[in-house]
């Protein structure tokens, strides 16, 4: 179905993919969005039931609220680290809302599809775990377009919801923050500052039950 170099190009973008933290003010040609919403939009979903939306946001005033919720956040969570921990925590830099010319939130809409989506009735977080593989399209593709995105995950959904005046019952899964960047890491930054390492594959992988 592919030749060796498509699937080596498909593998190179999986393994060069990073979560951003630094962004150019270029603005993004429109084609490039417009692929890169593609690809999100032809993500695989439970039932075929598309639960995403995408609110793109430019507006610098609307980004600067938003940042406002995710530091308020940021500083919050901070009280659950203690010495060199909290530290290195509060040295992060864990958003770029105010920097990258474009953020988009992605939505979920847990009604789309009437009562009784196929297959899930029996999960019903199928919905998300939907919306989390259009954001991984939209990673990969923003990647393959030579753009950088950061996925900011400290906020109070109810504070995401009246900035964006989002309905109640839609959750605010993700917002992305997207653009042109001159540091694309080469590891993930948690990596890289020591918070975390990359746990070797061979101990995630049982054969038949768990833990065999």
């Amino acid at each position: 179905m592919f030749t060796d170099t498509e699937r080596q190009a498909l593998y190179k973008v999986i393994r060069t993919r990073r979560d951003v933290r630094s962004f150019l003010p270029d603005p993004i040609p429109q084609d490039k969005l417009d692929r890169i919403l593609e690809a999100a939009h032809h993500a695989p979903s439970v039932g075929f039931m598309q639960p995403w939306n995408f609110i793109l946001i430019t507006d610098q005033e609307v980004k600067e609220r938003l940042s406002w919720a995710a530091d308020k956040e940021r500083r919050a969570l901070a009280i659950h680290y203690e010495d060199d921990r909290k530290d290195l925590f509060l040295s992060l830099k864990v958003e770029a809302l105010r920097e990258a010319p474009l953020t988009i939130c992605v939505t979920c809409d847990p009604t789309r599809g009437g009562d009784h989506v196929l297959g899930r009735n029996s999960i019903p977080e199928t919905d998300i775990l939907s919306t989390a593989c259009a954001i991984q399209n939209m990673w990969l593709a923003a990647c393959a377009e030579g753009l950088a995105m950061g996925w900011v995950s400290f906020y109070k959904k109810t504070d995401i919801r009246s900035i964006l005046s989002i309905p109640p019952h839609i959750d605010p899964v993700a917002l992305l923050s997207v653009g042109y960047t001159d540091h694309y890491p080469p590891m993930p930054l948690l990596e890289m500052v020591g918070w975390e390492k990359r746990r070797p594959l061979d101990s995630l992988i049982f054969r038949n039950k768990w833990g065999l």
